[in-house]
């Protein structure tokens, strides 16, 4: 059993657990394609969101080229994804459940900060704290410095990431990790998404329960 704190803070990725960034990022990456004559297979791109932005585009220029276009990227995005992209079912709710407890919501994310920061305020949502440019275990800085006892996301980066943290790992699959490959890398608890959130966190408040 994981005993909850009476005021836990938790921590939530972005990509496919607060936002369904696909439609703003697959804009982007077609408009990056055009202003550099360089094919980009969009939809395969938002199809394994999540790792750094670095990461996809090491499969489409040479090595020399990534940072520079990664720059461009950054630029670009406020124009083309900020907003074509909406809330997942239960963003917004999952946060309330979080502050209606007594504790903070925080959002911990890989991407850009200041480009995280404007989906969420773009989207009216509120977290105390947003921490962008970790991945996977570089999460856990963030996570212990604002003494998060939970994290939610969407990946097995996530995953890691909360248990590098010593975080219960809450994972959702609403992103391109299945049930399976959640559990596997050692999800605490998977929800189908953060719709089932609110009753799995009354649920850890009042019992410590970690399981599902």
């Amino acid at each position: 059993m994981v005993l909850a704190p009476s005021a836990p803070t938790v921590g939530f990725d972005l990509d496919m657990t607060l936002i369904d960034s696909r439609p703003g990022v697959r804009a982007c990456y077609q408009a990056l394609a055009e202003r550099t004559g360089t094919y980009i297979d969009a939809e395969l791109a938002v199809s394994r969101l999540g790792p750094p932005l670095v990461d996809e585009l090491a499969h489409w220029f040479p090595a020399d080229r990534v940072e520079e276009v990664a720059d461009l990227y950054r630029e670009m995005y406020p124009v083309y994804a900020i907003s074509p992209t909406p809330a997942l079912p239960g963003a917004r709710e999952a946060m309330a459940a979080v502050r209606d407890a007594g504790g903070r919501a925080i959002v911990v994310t890989a991407k850009y900060e200041p480009n995280a920061k404007l989906h969420l305020a773009h989207l009216g949502i509120g977290p105390d704290a947003v921490i962008g440019g970790l991945w996977a275990e570089q999460k856990a800085l963030a996570l212990r410095e604002h003494d998060a006892a939970v994290y939610v996301g969407d990946h097995v980066g996530d995953v890691r990431g909360a248990r590098t943290a010593g975080a219960l790992s809450v994972a959702v699959a609403s992103g391109p990790c299945d049930v399976t490959e959640l559990r596997g890398a050692g999800a605490d608890a998977v929800l189908t998404d953060l719709t089932e959130f609110p009753r799995w966190f009354s649920d850890y408040c009042i019992g410590g329960r970690s399981d599902n």
